[in-house]
């Protein structure tokens, strides 16, 4: 079991935000520059470059400079992170579903 302040943690504050999720969904096709990713946006470059700060300390993208350019790149061991809990949530909540399903089953069927 997790506990609090622990990398997910991170990983998940990162994604809560609509911005930051696209970032992450326009690195899925390939590594780009801090400028190519905050075009879209249309808010001051500054304020972009916070939401990129948030990834990279979450572990979510890496960056790397050349010259005067900062690229960003996916980084997938934090996503498995998240990826592995929510699959351990997942069967969880079917189990639960499963074994409330056959409770209902049963229980109509003592009333029958």
């Amino acid at each position: 079991m997790q506990t609090a302040g622990e990398p997910i943690d991170g990983v998940f504050r990162a994604l809560a935000d609509p911005t930051r999720r696209r970032v992450i969904e326009r690195l899925g096709q390939s590594a780009a520059s801090a400028s190519e990713l905050a075009q879209p946006f249309g808010m001051a470059f500054q304020s972009f470059s916070e939401h990129l700060k948030v990834l990279e300390d979450a572990g979510l993208v890496t960056s790397r400079k050349k010259g005067r350019v900062r690229t960003y790149a996916l980084s997938t061991k934090r996503m498995k992170l998240a990826e592995d809990w929510l699959s351990t949530q997942r069967t969880l909540w079917e189990q639960r579903l499963a074994q409330l399903d056959d409770y209902l089953i049963k229980l109509k069927e003592t009333r029958s």
